[in-house]
């Protein structure tokens, strides 16, 4: 029997490739439901390609130009935010995949799990922002949880028929764009040259919180919450070939790994598919072309971010999700070249010191907790209070 998908943020580097693993695998997926942002042509050709039954474009100034491409077929056309979510709930897919960015994919993770949905979560801002309304909602009602991020999809696989105690989780990091740059060469740094990522091909936000390594410090957050490990159990790892994608250190000293070229297709098809596997011949290691695997510690003082979101996991409640909501505020403005890349940090921290904190928030919390780090941090650069969300 197919597996029916919705596929929120089908026009993003995630989606697209969620989309390939459906195009390879046309007798065990179909494709109901698609959402974008707003890129409203893109999600018209892939709902023909796909015949899909449902599309929402979330900015709602695209309705009418979506409506008029899909005019002379049966999909049904939606707008706004609110609807992404309407649709992650409703009863016509089996499998939610949240490839949204940022913060809008929190209430979209919430009604999926609510209606008991499978979800393939790449949005890992869910977790970071709401993981302790989201995890029990989701054992309440028995809907999987499968990590689409490559570290954490590693981790899921190198725990699988394992009952003894973890000693650690060890999440790699390549290091982003920066990698190779002294501490005192990042003041100057371009937008450009932080999009250059040396491995991975993703979307500009990820790439950018990549070099930042805010996007290590949200999965930090993330693991903690998927397989209830405390931070103190966490470790990062510099490990610039991005073969090694992450490994488990077991009580007797034992560590697994899971190893595989930088291809997001892998964990996509993986959490799709599980308990199966996906068939792609040309999907093939070669250890001779990768001699030498590296290892090392990260520079605390060069990628500051990693700690600060350790201590917003220790701390909890709404830390977490101001530093979310100003780092959105902070990416967006140094992408549109208002700020420099050390900034970035600079308005994260200055955010956490002013913003309000409650330790046990309600989803209502979290709202708020976001509305407060978007205008402290937009006050603090000087740029628009209201910056477009992307998904």
């Amino acid at each position: 029997m197919k597996q029916r998908l919705a596929i929120l943020g089908s026009t993003g580097s995630i989606g697209v490739q969620t989309l390939d693993i459906a195009r390879e695998n046309p007798d065990r997926f179909e494709v109901r439901i698609l959402s974008a942002h707003r890129n409203w042509e893109q999600l018209a050709r892939q709902a023909r390609e796909f015949d899909a039954d449902t599309v929402v474009i979330a900015d709602k100034q695209y309705y009418t130009p979506l409506c008029e491409a899909l005019a002379d077929t049966d999909t049904k056309v939606y707008a706004g935010e609110e609807a992404v979510a309407q649709v992650a709930a409703g009863g016509d897919s089996d499998v939610v995949v949240n490839a949204l960015v940022g913060y809008a994919g929190l209430a979209p993770t919430v009604a999926a799990v609510s209606a008991g949905k499978k979800l393939a979560l790449a949005n890992k801002e869910s977790l970071v922002v709401g993981g302790a309304c989201v995890m029990p909602l989701a054992r309440e009602h028995k809907a999987p949880i499968l990590p689409i991020d490559s570290e954490h999809s590693a981790i899921f696989q190198c725990l699988l028929g394992e009952h003894a105690p973890v000693r650690r989780l060890l999440i790699t990091c390549s290091g982003g764009a920066f990698r190779d740059l002294k501490r005192e060469e990042l003041a100057s740094v371009t937008v450009e040259q932080a999009l250059h990522h040396p491995q991975w091909h993703m979307g500009a936000k990820i790439t950018i919180d990549s070099s930042t390594l805010v996007n290590k410090g949200f999965e930090v957050i993330e693991a903690h919450w998927l397989f209830g490990t405390p931070p103190e159990r966490i470790a990062v790892v510099m490990h610039p070939q991005s073969i090694v994608h992450s490994m488990v250190e077991f009580e007797d000293g034992a560590i697994k790994a899971q190893l595989g070229e930088p291809d997001m297709r892998m964990p996509i098809s993986f959490a799709l598919m599980f308990p199966d596997r996906a068939t792609r011949p040309d999907a093939r290691f070669s250890f001779a072309d990768h001699p030498q695997l590296s290892f090392g510690p990260v520079d605390g003082e060069k990628y500051p971010a990693l700690g600060i979101a350790y201590d917003c996991l220790r701390r909890g409640g709404t830390a977490p999700c101001t530093m979310n909501g100003a780092n959105e505020v902070a990416v967006a403005a140094f992408l549109a070249r208002q700020c420099s890349w050390l900034d970035i940090v600079r308005t994260i921290e200055h955010t956490l010191d002013k913003a309000a904190f409650t330790a046990r928030p309600s989803l209502g919390d979290l709202a708020e907790a976001d509305r407060e780090a978007r205008q402290l941090a937009a006050r603090f650069l000087g740029v628009d209070t209201n910056p477009a969300r992307r998904g």
